[in-house]
Order: structure tokens, then C-alpha cells, then sequence
């Protein structure tokens, strides 16, 4: 149960440290003239053709994804277009509101939008590689980076990545319906079990300040994290001779702590197929490794994080799914613009919101993910004669996860944004006196 515990608390710090990275990456690029000069020149083709001529490019669309007919189509509509800005909107109001990435909602809310689950997972990719590409590389102020950690670790992502992508791509080949069951399937057990941490994470924090207003504060942030103590696990790791042996953590431990380059390709294996199968950078999931299996202080595992976020999105967006005709590039600037606007909006909320009001929205957001993916999987499964279920049975279904994802997305989208509107003077007042 304490490995669980631990685990759940890491994925949800590492989430974090992706949401701080998500924030100063915006700041970054909507305070920079020359790149919104950029930003517009990619946007404004992209926004005029999808509100302009969307029939005509849903018209030019072929039959076929990725060289396989589609079970269904995978079209392009203004709604399409517009739903893409509101997606990306919703994932910047919870990664600037919560502080903790909204990434998690975009697969799952581009597949209730009728787009394909390979679709979805492509174009996700591409809109962090984008986003990274428009802010900066890597922002030091973040953490530090490791380079030689850093480097033997994309040599496992991206082997994990290129796993990812051809698993995806395999399974659509041989039946898209198949394939849309298995990203769906993965999610439903991600989001089950972060959504499951949170709330219970949301749940002892209300009794903590009930009890005690510091009995939370160490949470992931404890000594353990910073690399002061290494945990039984760690400590085996460590010890295990198979040179090279790569050095890190010099400025937390005298001399520097050493682990074996197979357990940095392996731990990048796993986080860059877990990327290339859910279109997701991958964050979630280095952080726990790091720091609870690999015993990385948390100040290293940050940088180098959003090291191989970069890298790992990039190539896995651009060699799994770009050249097979898997990113819906309209979408992908639409989330962009979207995120864009609510990470900003969400960040100036959190000023005049309590943090536990938005620590219980972020639990219901991961579990509306959840619902949504969990309620969309017995349709597909009976596509594919797995289970006994009717089609209609399977559509009702269907329907109910997608009305509850957007009832609580959409609830906790409209709340932020009435909440900024509300203290607009308040928070205009604070920007002028820092």
C-alpha cells in the first residue's frame, strides 16, 4: 500500500512540475513580441481556413486515415476547429488554475469530439512539441539538468516512443476500432488511478487543515524528494555495477550519486512508450520513477524532465505519426491558441482562489477523464464482439461519459473564468504592487 501511496504522489508532483513548466512557457511566449509576431503568422492561415473554408477542406479530406479506410470519419467542421480552442482552453484553465497538467483531458475530449483515438494521441504530441518549440528549450530556473542523466534517458524514450507509435499503428492497421479500445483502455487505468490519488490527496488535505494547517506541508516536497535520504529501492538500484555507470546529483551529495545506464534506458523506455501510446509528454510518470526508483533528487529530475519532454514529443509526434498522416494540424494550433489564453487566466485565479478548492476540482477533472474513457469502452469492446452488448445500450453509454466529462470540464471552465472576471480589480491591483 505505501508503494501505491508514494507512487500516486510523485505521478501527481510530477504533473505539477509539468504545470509550472506548461505556465513559465506561456509567460514566455505571449511576453515575447517577436514570438507572437511568429505565433500570428502560424495561426492566422490555419484560423481563416478552418472558419472560412472547413467545408471545403472537410470535402478535400480522404476516405482513408493513415492509409486505412476509417470506421467512421474522422472529418474536420468548424465545430471540430472550435472545439479544438475550447479543448485547449479548458487543459490551460486546469494547468494554470490547479498547477498540475491539464494534458490529461485533451486525448480523451478529442475523441469524444469524434476525432480518432491515433488522431488524437498524434496531434496532442505535435501541440506539446509545438508549445515547447514557441517557448524555450529548457528553462533552467526550472531545475537543473543533467546532461549525461538526460542523454542516456532519450536513448530509452525514444526506443520507448518508437515502440509506442508502432503499437498504435499496428493495431489501427488491423482494425482501428481495436485501436481506439486500446488507447482508451490505457487511459481508463491512468486516469483510475491518479484520479482515485488525488481525491484521496484532496480528502486528507481537508482534514489536515481541519486538524492542523502544516500537518500537509511536506507532501512530495519531503527530504526524500531533494535526495537528503534514498529509500531501499534506490539504494539496490544504485548499487548495481553495469558500467557505464552514469554520475549525477553533485551538488546535493558529496562525490555525486552513480546508477547503471540500463536502468536510465529502461525508465526512458517506459516513459517514451507511455508518450507514444497516449500522446502525453511523459511527465507523470518521470517524476516517480526518478526520484522513488531511481533515487534522483527532485531539483535534477525537474530539468531533466523537461529535457526529454521536448525531445520525446517532438520525436515521437514527427517520426510515429507526422509522416503516417496522424496529426490533424488545425487542431493542434487550436489547442495551441486555446492553452495558450487559459493557462494565462488560470494562473491569475489561483491568486484570489483557496488552494484546496482548486486541489478538489483537479481530482473531479481527472476523474471525469475517467468516466469519460470508462463509459466509452463497452461500445467498442461489443464492436468488436468481446462483450454482449446492443449498439444502442453501448451508444446510451457512450453518451453519458461524454455529457459528464463536459458537464465537469465545462463547470470548472466557466467557474475560473467568472472567478477572474469577478477579481479582475483585485488582480489588476496585484500586478501593479508585486
Amino acid at each position: 500500500m505505501g508503494f501505491f501511496r508514494q507512487w500516486g504522489e510523485f505521478m501527481l508532483q510530477g504533473a505539477r512540475m509539468h504545470a509550472q513548466w506548461e505556465v513559465e512557457n506561456a509567460k514566455t511566449i505571449l511576453g515575447d513580441r517577436k514570438r507572437l509576431i511568429v505565433l500570428g503568422l502560424m495561426l492566422l492561415p490555419i484560423i481563416l481556413g478552418g472558419i472560412v473554408f472547413a467545408e471545403e477542406i472537410a470535402q478535400a479530406l480522404p476516405d482513408t486515415l493513415g492509409g486505412k479506410k476509417a470506421y467512421s470519419p474522422a472529418f474536420y467542421s468548424n465545430f471540430i476547429f472550435i472545439a479544438s480552442i475550447l479543448i485547449g482552453v479548458c487543459a490551460g484553465l486546469i494547468t494554470g488554475a490547479i498547477g498540475a497538467g491539464g494534458g490529461f483531458i485533451i486525448a480523451p475530449a478529442l475523441m469524444s469530439a469524434g476525432i480518432k483515438g491515433i488522431l488524437a494521441v498524434g496531434t496532442d504530441l505535435f501541440h506539446i512539441f509545438a508549445k515547447a518549440i514557441m517557448g524555450s528549450v529548457i528553462h533552467r530556473k526550472l531545475g537543473n539538468v543533467s546532461v549525461p542523466l538526460a542523454v542516456v534517458f532519450l536513448i530509452g524514450s525514444v526506443l520507448g516512443a518508437t515502440a509506442g507509435g508502432v503499437v498504435n499503428r499496428v493495431l489501427y492497421e488491423k482494425n482501428p476500432i481495436l485501436s481506439d479500445a486500446f488507447i482508451t483502455t490505457i487511459y481508463v487505468l491512468m486516469l483510475g488511478f491518479l484520479g482515485a490519488y488525488a481525491l484521496l490527496d484532496y480528502l486528507k488535505s481537508r482534514k489536515a487543515m481541519a486538524g492542523d494547517t502544516g500537518a500537509h506541508g511536506g507532501g512530495a516536497h519531503g527530504g526524500k524528494t531533494e535526495g537528503a535520504d534514498l529509500g531501499g529501492l534506490p539504494r539496490k538500484l544504485q548499487a548495481v555495477n553495469i558500467p557505464p555507470m552514469v554520475k549525477f546529483d553533485h551538488d546535493f551529495t558529496p562525490g555525486g550519486r552513480g546508477i547503471s545506464w540500463v536502468f536510465l534506458v529502461l525508465s526512458g523506455a517506459l516513459v517514451g512508450a507511455a508518450a507514444g501510446i497516449m500522446g502525453v509528454g511523459g511527465g507523470f510518470l518521470t517524476f516517480p520513477i526518478f526520484v522513488y526508483m531511481l533515487g534522483v533528487s527532485s531539483m535534477t529530475t525537474v530539468g531533466t524532465d523537461i529535457f526529454q519532454i521536448i525531445f520525446t514529443a517532438g520525436y515521437a509526434a514527427i517520426t510515429q505519426y507526422a509522416i503516417y498522416g496522424f496529426i490533424f494540424y488545425t487542431l493542434a494550433m487550436g489547442m495551441l491558441l486555446g492553452s495558450l489564453i487559459g493557462i494565462q487566466v488560470g494562473a491569475m485565479v489561483t491568486k484570489v482562489v483557496p488552494g484546496i478548492t482548486i486541489r478538489g476540482f483537479y481530482a473531479l477533472a481527472v476523474l471525469a477523464g475517467f468516466v469519460n474513457r470508462f463509459f466509452a469502452l463497452p461500445s467498442k469492446l461489443a464492436a468488436m464482439d468481446l462483450i454482449p452488448l446492443s449498439p444502442a445500450m453501448g451508444e446510451i453509454l457512450n453518451q453519458i461519459g461524454i455529457y459528464a466529462f463536459f458537464i465537469v470540464i465545462g463547470t470548472f471552465a466557466v467557474w475560473v473564468i467568472g472567478t477572474f472576471f469577478k477579481n479582475i480589480a483585485v488582480l489588476k491591483g496585484e500586478e501593479g504592487h508585486p
